[in-house]
């Protein structure tokens, strides 16, 4: 998934988006608010997570943005606030979750899994088709019954191929969901990276490339 971490404590913010990349998520970092605002409005983000005390636009006001503009990602509010009014508070300005610090990174994680799924409705939490089966909790792949040892890029590509269900995803959309911001549009990653899974998968090939469109699983 892309996913947007703002926090303000770098170390923090770092330590977060590590650990999700490490699960094969594409990550990027705002460490105020008025920079997350910039990025969701030019990034197709499925979850935000959100520190609510943010320096120059705090967390509060960039939830009831992304509310008022329809962005789609979903939010994870942070916060070092644990009472019960403050919870209430932050859910109430459309949040989706909340974290309160200091947490166990596995929990985080598997707060964005479940996240993620909302974004995309009737997603199932395990990815099955053409007997490829790919488990984003447990980062495993088989391929008729066959365990596939596959890197962070391809295991995310992979994702969002079997998350289309058979339909075309484009090497734009490819890009947008599975590498971050910094990536060069004009790399030949996403070619490379499909080259690299048709390999790893095995014959028969199921992985079909339309020409100037995008590719799909059939």
């Amino acid at each position: 998934m892309r996913i947007l971490v703002v926090e303000d404590e770098r170390m923090l913010a770092d330590t977060i988006a590590e650990w999700l990349r490490e699960e094969t998520h594409a990550v990027d970092v705002a460490d105020d608010g008025a920079a997350a605002l910039e990025r969701i409005a030019v990034n197709d983000y499925d979850v935000v997570i959100l520190d609510r005390d943010l320096p120059r636009v705090h967390g509060d006001e960039v939830c009831r943005q992304m509310i008022s503009t329809g962005a789609e990602a979903r939010v994870l509010m942070l916060t070092a606030a644990a009472e019960l009014g403050d919870r209430v508070a932050g859910l109430s300005l459309g949040a989706d979750d909340y974290l309160t610090k200091p947490f166990a990174l596995a929990e985080l994680s598997a707060r964005v899994l479940a996240l993620g799924r909302r974004t995309r409705p009737g997603t199932p939490p395990v990815l099955r088709q053409a007997g490829i089966t790919l488990d984003p909790a447990r980062r495993e792949v088989t391929r008729d019954g066959r365990y596939v040892s596959l890197s962070k890029k391809e295991f995310a590509v992979l994702a969002e191929l079997l998350r289309a269900g058979g339909t075309v995803v484009s090497a734009e959309q490819l890009l947008e969901k599975a590498w971050d911001e910094h990536v060069d549009p004009f790399t030949g990653a996403v070619r490379l990276t499909i080259l690299k899974l048709r390999r790893k998968l095995g014959d028969p090939q199921v992985i079909e490339t339309l020409p100037g469109v995008g590719y799909r699983i059939s």
